[in-house]
């Protein structure tokens, strides 16, 4: 079975609906093909995030999911690759300078 998905223009509307309440939730519920807990929870949406409620699709499938693990990842890779290059290049450089205690008989 298909999970059902609700376009941000039909979510606003039934908010409207409820908020109107001409009918008990419950009937606008069952005409609208919801549950009744699903339309307090977009009126919760829209009146916290006002027009940035309902951005986009919905959730996100897990392939989604797993490419924003993986950009995730490597941008903590590429960050720690810079810095493994600064220490690299910070220590080659003491080294040829010659850093105190050692003796560059080594």
């Amino acid at each position: 079975m298909e999970r059902q998905r609700f376009t941000a223009e039909f979510k606003r509307e039934a908010v409207r609906l409820l908020e109107r309440g001409d009918k008990p939730v419950t009937q606008l519920a069952t005409e609208l093909g919801v549950p009744r807990n699903r339309l307090y929870k977009w009126r919760d949406a829209l009146q916290a995030q006002g027009e940035h409620a309902f951005p986009g699709p919905g959730r996100r499938s897990l392939q989604q999911l797993e490419l924003t693990r993986l950009r995730r990842e490597l941008a903590q890779v590429k960050e720690e690759n810079v810095i493994l290059k600064k220490a690299t290049a910070y220590f080659a450089s003491a080294s040829k300078r010659g850093t105190p205690g050692s003796t560059g008989n080594e």
